[in-house]
């Protein structure tokens, strides 16, 4: 049986990073799963070096569609005009796509269109319920035309359910993301900006932003930022800053002592800097989830989340987007009074295994 595995962000790699090494185990044991992997290529990382590949056992791409940026209909448009080419001249007997990027929802139109191949969806069945946001509405057409649907929470096998998927196609598998994030954490690297800003473990805040009601608008991303530094006790803030973020944060001007943006961090050095400090700040929803699984606190600056089992049993709170409520939420933490959180059942570290067991017994 060959599987198409579809990935074309950094976080969709770390995904089908454990799936990739279960189906190589699989087949030293002599199974007949076998895979290709394709690359969307829809925008350049740099932080998609030949070492990131490396260090998750990752594979050089079978194919690179090199989609490149644009906007959200031009990269859709060129995923699914590249993808349809392969798939012309070869189809695999399944197609697995991972998370709610652009990626995912166009390959598993067009694996639908094409002959109506079986479509897999790793991390299906979340949803923030906010259409506002892209990846919501990848999510909810993704998961329309699904075969095969692993999920990572109780909570996704309800809202597949609710959308009329039967049981016989969900498969409660765990999250493996924190497959990922198990395996790499004793490889976690200290930054460089350790020593350079002297650093103590548990003596600093990790601040991430990205989310467009946060960021976009200068007065808000100011607003954000200075609440943060007067509530944080001169404590250091490392903001490893995003790329949509530094457009706006020229036009901020904001300066303080303990106020630090550095370059993006490759995964090592980042969880690395995540596992040592005091709280997360953040609006990523992936954080959320290492956070809980390495008993970080998390501030989620949202109003929604697609990960709701962060915060009813990991370490996340979400505040919302009014800059009023991070004073009363880092107060909370510096009183330690913040919750000590568990982690999910199934985030174990074993979820790729689980999800080869189901691939290899799918009736075509």
């Amino acid at each position: 049986m060959l599987v198409d595995i579809v990935a074309g962000a950094r976080p969709n790699f770390m995904k089908i990073a454990p799936i990739i090494e279960a189906i190589e185990r699989e087949k030293r044991k002599g199974g007949t799963l076998d895979y290709r992997l394709i690359h969307t290529g829809q925008h350049y990382d740099k932080n998609m070096s030949t070492a990131f590949f490396e260090q998750l056992g990752i594979p050089k791409p079978n194919i690179n569609l090199e989609a490149g940026s644009g906007t959200q209909a031009e990269q859709t448009a060129a995923i699914m005009t590249r993808y349809e080419k392969v798939l012309q001249t070869s189809k695999p007997d399944l197609v697995i796509v991972v998370g709610d990027v652009t990626s995912t929802m166009a390959c598993a139109i067009t694996a639908k269109k094409m002959g109506n191949i079986k479509v897999v969806h790793v991390e299906a069945g979340i949803r923030s319920n906010d259409l506002t946001m892209p990846e919501e509405i990848n999510r909810i057409v993704t998961d329309s035309i699904t075969d095969i649907f692993f999920t990572t929470s109780h909570t996704a096998n309800e809202n597949l359910r609710r959308m009329g998927m039967s049981d016989e196609r969900i498969f409660f598998v765990g999250n493996t993301m924190i497959d990922t994030l198990l395996k790499q954490r004793p490889n976690f690297e200290q930054p460089p900006i350790w020593d350079k800003l002297k650093l103590k473990d548990k003596n600093y805040l990790v601040l991430t932003l990205h989310r467009p009601n946060n960021v976009d608008n200068v007065s808000d991303l100011k607003a954000i930022l200075i609440t943060i530094i007067k509530a944080s006790r001169n404590l250091p803030i490392i903001f490893p800053i995003h790329p949509r973020t530094a457009k706006t944060l020229e036009s901020v001007g904001i300066k303080a002592a303990n106020f630090h943006v550095v370059e993006p961090l490759n995964y090592l050095q980042f969880n690395y800097l995540v596992q040592h400090s005091k709280a997360v700040i953040t609006d990523s929803g992936g954080i959320q989830e290492e956070t809980t699984v390495m008993h970080v606190p998390c501030i989620t600056l949202r109003d929604n989340t697609e990960r709701p089992e962060t915060c009813s049993i990991g370490t996340n709170e979400l505040i919302g987007t009014n800059p009023k409520a991070i004073p009363l939420a880092l107060e909370k933490l510096f009183n330690d009074e913040w919750k000590k959180g568990g982690i999910p059942y199934m985030w174990d570290g074993k979820t790729a295994d689980r999800i080869v067991s189901v691939l290899k017994n799918i009736k075509l």
